[in-house]
């Protein structure tokens, strides 16, 4: 009987990986609402569960690709890939009515900065802290507060070596996995209620991914209007990284 299921399940990978995630989500509702009483959401669990998910698969497989090494989870590899990454980002605009988004103006824009800027300086801060002190490793691990695809883009248009963008990617997907977790229970304080306060947080915390997730675990008719201008993150960070900021860092500490 095992034999046929595995069989099916790589044979139908991407089927079976949908039927995996909806088999989480459905646990991860049950924990919420049977062992939190509401007060930690479905979704915040379920990444959690992904996580530790991640981690066992590759401890078991010795990869690094986590579940996806396995082999009876391999199509969680074409689910969680970038296609489909990509796609489910720009579907979220559809939901996006214009009128609420003209709503964040300048608020939206000055967040959107701000997002981009202060993190990349508590990375730099943070990355200083642990002894580096060149200004292509600062600007890398910098780049990486950011968002985790900023940090290897700079990484490698200013020559940093593959230690400092695989750090730079870590410290991404840290930053992700905290604004994830944390969003359902700050949202009260953060007043996460409109449309226009999604934006302001998407632009303030920057991580399309954990912006999304974390939104959807509050209000799932806020995640459009978050990721929106979340997206716009990789974009500027791109630019403004290794061009003006890494030009500011390297003026700051002289070499």
């Amino acid at each position: 009987m095992w034999e046929i299921v595995e069989k099916a399940a790589k044979d139908n990978g991407l089927v079976a990986a949908f039927a995996i995630v909806g088999l989480v989500m459905l646990t991860s509702g049950f924990i919420s609402r049977k062992l939190t009483f509401g007060r930690v959401q479905g979704s915040a669990i379920a990444i959690l569960i992904g996580l530790a998910l991640a981690w066992f698969g590759g401890k078991v497989s010795g990869g690094s690709k986590g579940l996806a090494d396995v082999t009876f989870f391999s199509g969680i590899g074409l689910m969680g890939g970038n296609m489909l990454r990509d796609f489910a980002i720009v579907a979220t605009a559809f939901e996006v009515h214009p009128e609420e988004a003209k709503r964040a103006g300048w608020i939206g824009f000055v967040a959107l900065l701000l997002g981009t800027v202060l993190p990349f300086i508590v990375g730099v801060c943070v990355a200083s802290a642990f002894g580096y002190t060149d200004a292509v490793s600062l600007t890398t691990i910098g780049a990486g507060a950011v968002t985790y695809i900023v940090g290897p883009v700079t990484g490698t248009a200013i020559g940093a070596s593959s230690e400092i963008i695989a750090l730079s990617i870590a410290t991404g997907v840290i930053k992700a996995i905290i604004v994830m977790v944390a969003t359902p229970a700050a949202a009260k304080f953060l007043r996460l209620k409109t449309p226009r306060s999604a934006m302001v947080f998407g632009g303030l915390a920057g991580t399309v991914s954990g912006v999304s997730a974390g939104l959807a675990a509050t209000d799932r008719k806020l995640v459009p209007y978050g990721a929106l201008v979340a997206t716009f993150h990789t974009g500027i960070g791109c630019l403004l990284v290794p061009s003006v900021l890494f030009i500011a860092v390297k003026a700051i500490i002289g070499h």
